[in-house]
């Protein structure tokens, strides 16, 4: 009964627009808000529509970018890759309050459009915001916040408007366009390097761009839309409603993900040395080393084979991230099976040589933290060769 109640209240307002003929005074403007730091998934910014009509008391900003965590299976959905957001109307004053209490700068494009053509979009945008038409399949790159926003005026205007990408200057590829807005989040930019995969190494076309909102913004700059048989701006002025002073203050991290990997190789070294001079195997620091490594394996293997995360296909960095270093790490502890461990720790000192000389020519982008790992890597797999070759195997 709560729930039918919260959707009538929710439709209510839906039904009472679908009805409204928007007035000479509507203006409806594309929102660009700038990034935030204080969460990964904020560091690329904000898109969303809004509809203003002072005469008909309209100023709702409709958000692509919701997403429920109380919905049925959300985190076995959300491992598989089945992102289900959805779309929502705020009321804008609040949500332009929001953001500019995070210090986040928010630009506005009134789009030039006749009665007709706003009229058209607001009555899309009050149809997609229903609760049979809200929801839909979240892609982080093709399908998101800001590609909807485009979505709803190509669909809305078809063949009349006209995206001109001449304005990129750029050769950047996915993988590069993210971290440009990751400079203050090193630990995610380094989660995201691990878990998606080759596709991130794609060139962006001018239009793939358009998954920033940034770049929503200045392609909405660049494009034309047909009146009365006429190209004109799609974007008639931009207002900029709340812009930062570029002095907010950003929590970085204490320590960088190089300079801990870094620390890592640095102790494995150590402890290489140590137990080379006191004959020791030191196989606990191996076990430990080689499973968790095997389980970042594993987990970029089902990422890519077990998953609907498109972008986490044909990972490289299981060339270093060897799924089946769990469990032959732990085998390191039996007394069995020694020509087997040889042969597949010399294998992996191998692969780890290859690796390192051909990191530079690699289709994908691996992470540079990785070349401290994979040396350590190729130091262990080494000692561990050399102490079960010993006479008396230990």
């Amino acid at each position: 009964m709560k729930r039918i109640i919260s959707l009538i209240f929710t439709a209510l307002p839906l039904f009472v627009q679908g009805q409204t003929v928007l007035s000479t005074q509507a203006e409806i403007r594309i929102i660009t808000v700038g990034p935030y730091q204080g969460e990964l998934y904020s560091a690329f910014g904000h898109s969303g529509i809004r509809v203003l009509d002072p005469k008909k008391k309209l100023n709702d900003f409709y958000n692509y970018g919701i997403f429920d965590f109380d919905q049925p299976n959300f985190y076995l959905n959300f491992s598989r890759g089945f992102l289900n957001y959805r779309l929502a109307v705020m009321p804008y004053d609040r949500v332009a309050n929001y953001y500019a209490y995070q210090y986040r700068y928010i630009h506005e494009q009134v789009l030039n459009l006749d009665s007709a053509q706003m009229q058209e979009l607001f009555e899309f945008l009050v149809w997609n915001a229903k609760p049979e038409n809200m929801y839909y399949y979240y892609d982080y790159f093709y399908d998101n916040c800001a590609t909807r926003v485009r979505d709803a005026i190509e669909d809305i205007f078809d063949g009349k408007v006209e995206f001109d990408g001449s304005y990129i200057a750029t050769d950047y590829t996915i993988r590069d366009l993210t971290d440009v807005y990751l400079p203050y989040q090193p630990w995610g930019d380094l989660g995201i390097d691990i878990c998606l995969g080759l596709p991130m190494d794609k060139k962006a076309t001018p239009y793939m761009h358009m998954f920033l909102p940034d770049y929503i913004e200045s392609a909405f700059n660049n494009a034309t839309i047909i009146h009365n048989g006429k190209k004109v701006p799609l974007v008639r002025n931009t207002i900029t409603s709340y812009s930062t002073t570029g002095n907010v203050a950003i929590e970085e991290s204490l320590i960088s993900p190089m300079a801990a990997f870094v620390v890592l190789l640095i102790l494995g070294c150590l402890l290489t040395f140590w137990a080379h001079k006191r004959n020791k195997s030191l196989f606990w620091f191996d076990a430990t080393l080689f499973s968790v490594i095997g389980l970042i394996g594993w987990l970029l293997f089902l990422l890519w084979v077990a998953t609907d995360h498109k972008a986490a296909a044909k990972n490289m960095n299981l060339l270093w991230a060897i799924p089946f270093h769990f469990p032959m790490g732990l085998f390191l502890y039996s007394s069995k099976g020694r020509r087997l461990k040889v042969a597949y720790f010399t294998a992996i000192a191998i692969l780890m040589v290859l690796l390192l000389f051909s990191w530079a020519f690699l289709p994908q982008n691996l992470h540079e933290v990785f070349i401290p790992l994979s040396l350590l890597a190729l130091l262990r797999s080494l000692y561990i060769r050399y102490r079960l070759n010993q006479t008396k195997p230990i």
